[in-house]
C-alpha cells in the first residue's frame, strides 16, 4: 500500500513538470503543435502498458469503436485546452479550474450512467463550484480564453472517464491508452500544419520535458494502481497543487491574492470529499489506463 501512494505521489509530480515544461515553452510554439510532439512522445509508455499477449494493433484494436473514437476526440479537447491554459494562466490557477473535474465526473454519472448521488457528493459539487466563482471573480477581474480552456480541459477529463467506466470491463488497458494517444496525433496532426514552425533547440528541451515526463507520469502511476486501491492514490493528484503553486512562486513569478488562496481550497476539499465518496465506483480503474487529470 506505502509503495503504491509514493509512487502515486511521484507520477503527480513528473505530471506537474510536464505541465511546468508548457510554461517555458511561453507560447511560442502552436498548441496542436506542442501537443502532437508531446503525443510522440507519449508512446514511449506503450509497452509498459502492454501486457505478455498485447500487441501493437490493439492500440486502436476495439469492439465499441464508437466509443472509442469518442474517448479519442476528447483527448484532443483535453489535451490542446490544458497546453492554452497552463501558457495564459497561473500554475496554480489553471490546476484548480481543471481540477474541477471529479465533480464534473459525479454530474456526468448521474446523467449518463444512472448513479445515485447523495446529498454529501453534492454538496461538494455545489461547494466547488462556489470556489470556482471565488477564483474568477467574474466582474471583479477579467477572464480569457486561459480561463475556458482551463475548465474544458476539467469537462474533457471528466467525459474521459465516464467513457473509460464504459469500456474499462470489456476493453485491454493497452487499447484504452491508445484512444488516449490516436486523437490528439491524429487530430493535432493536421490542425498543427497552418501554424507549423520548426522548433529551436532551446524549445526541444521543454519539449521533450512535456512529452516524456507526462509519459513517465502514465507509468508510475499504472505501476502504483497495481500496489494500492484507486481510493488511494487518487487523492495524492492534488499534491500537483503544491508543485504549481512551487512552480509558479520560483519560476515564473506567479503570485496568488488571498481570494484565489481561499478559492483553491474550496475546490481541493470538494474534490476530495468526492474522491472519498466515489472509492466504490472507481474499482474498474485497475483495469483502465491511469491518465493524467486533463486527459
Amino acid at each position: 500500500m506505502l509503495k503504491g501512494i509514493v509512487l502515486a505521489f511521484l507520477s503527480y509530480a513528473a505530471y506537474a513538470m510536464s505541465d511546468a515544461s508548457i510554461k517555458f515553452l511561453n507560447g511560442r510554439l502552436d498548441p496542436f503543435e506542442v501537443v502532437f510532439i508531446g503525443t510522440v512522445f507519449g508512446f514511449a509508455a506503450v509497452p509498459f502498458m502492454m501486457k505478455r499477449d498485447d500487441r501493437w494493433a490493439d492500440l486502436y484494436r476495439t469492439t465499441r469503436r464508437k466509443l472509442w473514437l469518442l474517448r479519442a476526440l476528447v483527448a484532443v479537447t483535453g489535451s490542446v485546452s490544458s497546453v492554452i491554459a497552463f501558457t495564459a494562466l497561473p500554475m496554480a490557477e489553471a490546476f484548480a479550474l481543471i481540477f474541477l473535474l471529479p465533480l464534473f465526473v459525479t454530474i456526468f454519472s448521474v446523467l449518463f450512467l444512472g448513479e445515485k448521488v447523495g446529498w454529501r457528493r453534492w454538496s461538494a459539487v455545489i461547494a466547488g463550484f462556489v470556489g470556482v466563482l471565488v477564483v474568477l471573480r467574474p466582474g471583479f477581474r477579467e477572464l480569457g480564453i486561459g480561463h475556458l480552456a482551463a475548465i474544458v480541459g476539467g469537462l474533457s477529463g471528466a467525459v474521459a472517464i465516464i467513457i473509460l467506466r464504459v469500456l474499462g470491463p470489456t476493453e485491454k488497458r493497452v487499447t484504452l491508452y491508445g484512444s488516449g494517444l490516436a486523437g490528439p496525433l491524429v487530430a493535432a496532426a493536421i490542425l498543427m500544419i497552418p501554424g507549423f514552425r520548426w522548433p529551436t533547440l532551446e524549445l526541444w528541451l521543454p519539449l521533450l520535458s512535456y512529452g516524456l515526463l507526462g509519459a513517465l507520469g502514465n507509468i508510475l502511476l499504472m505501476v502504483a494502481a497495481q500496489f494500492a486501491p484507486a481510493s488511494r492514490i487518487a487523492p495524492p493528484q492534488y499534491s500537483q497543487m503544491i508543485w504549481g503553486v512551487g512552480f509558479g512562486y520560483f519560476l515564473f513569478g506567479d503570485r496568488l491574492d488571498v481570494f484565489m488562496v481561499i478559492g483553491i481550497a474550496i475546490i481541493m476539499g470538494a474534490g476530495l470529499v468526492t474522491f472519498v465518496r466515489e472509492e466504490q465506483k472507481t474499482r474498474w480503474w485497475r483495469r483502465t489506463p491511469v491518465m493524467r487529470a486533463r486527459s
